[in-house]
């Protein structure tokens, strides 16, 4: 009885955050991540990332989910992947053309890889990895990713192990 006078938000509250990520994002930067992961995911014969709106998604993940270590490391990620533009091209990556966008992530790609290679356990995360992974596990995890880039069936039916599966098939979502 004493539950129907006591609304559900005081005894379920888990968070004193706000819902809005606009106090550690500004919306430049969410378009800029749009950016980022529709260069990693474009659109080809199904959406790319900038459909699946990872920008807000990464938002949300690296405001929720990451150490203060972590979102101090991504933030400045925004700055580094911009010197790293201009050094390479003169531009900041947003004057970029998708072809430049492409060449300089896959080389910052590199340098993630060999960053993770050599990383000490109290070495930091490099900036781009973290980039690159919010955009896969949101792209993939959005209805856009599931439906159309994946198969999906809202309501599977059994397991079946063997299933048979040709060349060029979708993975499965669900």
């Amino acid at each position: 009885m004493g539950g129907t006078l006591i609304s559900a938000e005081m005894l379920v509250s888990c968070t004193t955050k706000s819902k809005d990520v606009s106090d550690l994002f500004k919306p430049e930067q969410i378009s800029f991540l749009n950016e980022v992961g529709d260069t990693i995911l474009p659109t080809t014969n199904t959406p790319g990332a900038k459909a699946a709106n990872v920008g807000e998604f990464m938002a949300v993940m690296v405001r929720d989910c990451y150490t203060p270590e972590d979102q101090k490391i991504f933030l400045e990620g925004f700055d580094k992947l911009n010197k790293a533009s201009d050094e390479k091209f003169d531009k900041e990556f947003m004057q970029l053309n998708p072809k430049q966008r492409t060449d300089l992530l896959t080389a910052l790609d590199a340098e993630q890889k060999e960053h993770q290679r050599t990383k000490g356990p109290e070495d930091p995360n490099h900036y781009f990895r973290m980039m690159k992974e919010l955009t896969l596990l949101g792209y993939f995890s959005s209805e856009v990713g599931a439906t159309q880039a994946l198969r999906y069936d809202p309501v599977p039916g059994r397991y079946d192990g063997c299933m048979p599966y040709k060349k060029g098939d979708r993975a499965w979502a669900t």
